[in-house]
């Protein structure tokens, strides 16, 4: 594969990321509206509407249906189903082992899967999946004929830069806030630096839906 092309690839993955955790922010305040009558964070960075889950699973959706040359509705349903739920599983797994937490369990459920994931949420998956053929997908054409532009690649360059800092910063703030609970003091001024601007509070505040695995 050409660089030119490589680069091209990269920008729709990158931008197939941030549609899907902007959607995928979009459709869980719904849902805790819905459930609890009220809007509650479900960012899953410290910065921006932004659930990487779901970043994630478009991601997965684009690079695995591209190669798949059916485009029945059925069984788009069930290859993504599969998909989501295994992408929902691992999320949830790498979270644990790396901050000690979780931001969802789904053991009171019927059918689920060590409670990172139930047929429930497959569905809900499989369900995204045909929307995603049917509505994001056309578009993602259309994208890959803007990509010649370099405002749309000055763009993907500064946004990029953004979402790595602020992944980065998500992550080292969750793991000190992980320290924190299990009484590590600040070992440097960095440590000390997170402690003063993303103490428990805000931490609590920002990923709302997030428990310490016991």
């Amino acid at each position: 594969m050409k660089k030119e092309n490589i680069i091209k690839e990269l920008i729709i993955i990158f931008w197939i990321f941030i549609i899907g955790s902007v959607i995928g922010y979009i459709y869980e305040m719904i849902v805790v509206l819905i459930q609890k009558g009220y809007f509650e964070s479900r960012q899953g960075l410290i910065y921006g509407p932004f659930t990487p889950v779901y970043g994630i699973g478009a991601i997965i959706y684009y690079l695995i249906l591209k190669k798949v040359k059916t485009r029945n509705k059925i069984q788009i349903f069930f290859i993504t189903a599969i998909l989501g739920g295994t992408t929902e599983y691992i999320c949830s797994l790498v979270q644990e082992k790396a901050f000690g937490t979780i931001s969802w369990d789904y053991s009171y459920l019927p059918f689920d899967i060590n409670g990172r994931t139930s047929l429930l949420h497959c569905t809900y998956w499989g369900i995204a999946g045909i929307l995603y053929i049917t509505l994001i997908e056309p578009y993602i054409y259309k994208l890959e004929q803007k990509i010649e532009y370099n405002s749309i690649k000055f763009i993907t360059a500064a946004l990029s830069l953004f979402i790595a800092f602020d992944i980065i910063i998500s992550c080292v703030a969750a793991d000190r806030q992980f320290e924190r609970r299990h009484n590590v003091a600040p070992e440097n001024k960095f440590d000390t630096f997170l402690d003063k601007h993303y103490p428990d509070e805000y931490m609590d505040k920002v990923f709302a839906n997030k428990k310490e695995v016991v």
